[in-house]
């Protein structure tokens, strides 16, 4: 009787444990649906086949802010937008190439020898109209950790995640 109640509650502990780990990942695997119909409405006048990849509700300085990662166009791509469907701002992917000499001196005088691994390029909604903003911008340090920038197009950085081990995919 002892053997057969060991497998059990060896099940019933990996279950126990892995349940904070489901919870997550339903979390963050919510439907597009249940997203409210202003911002649905919002993303979609702005990027008419956006897929929706992910998204979270924040609050920031008080208003509740939809942060919604997608593609259009074949472009990963971000957004924030209001509960009330008004888009805060968003960030789409750009070509590190093209990237001005202002922020890449910067990046490499903050992380010399880093690589570049993603960069998408910020917009700002400011009196309902686009303003170009900087860049964010994910490097992989030479001590091999992921950092995460926002950089002005002056080449001021404006946030730094600070290094952290780099996430494989």
């Amino acid at each position: 009787m002892t053997t057969e109640r060991t497998p059990l509650t060896l099940a019933v502990v990996v279950c126990l444990t892995m349940l904070p780990a489901i919870s997550r990942a339903a979390h963050a695997g919510q439907a597009p649906s249940q997203l409210p119909q202003r911002v649905l409405d919002a993303l979609n006048a702005k990027f008419p086949r956006a897929a929706i990849e992910k998204w979270t509700k924040e609050t920031e300085k008080g208003k509740t802010i939809y942060d919604i990662e997608f593609t259009a166009g074949g472009r990963k791509a971000e957004a924030d937008i209001a509960e009330d469907g008004a888009i805060q701002n968003f960030e789409t992917q750009f070509d590190a190439a093209r990237l001005p000499k202002a922020v890449t001196d910067a990046v490499a005088r903050k992380y010399p020898k880093s690589t570049l691994k993603e960069v998408l390029e910020v917009t700002e909604i400011k009196n309902k109209k686009e303003v170009p903003g900087g860049f964010e911008i994910v490097i992989e340090t030479a001590g091999r950790k992921e950092v995460e920038l926002t950089i002005a197009r002056s080449g001021k950085i404006l946030e730094d995640s600070g290094p952290r081990t780099a996430e494989r995919k």
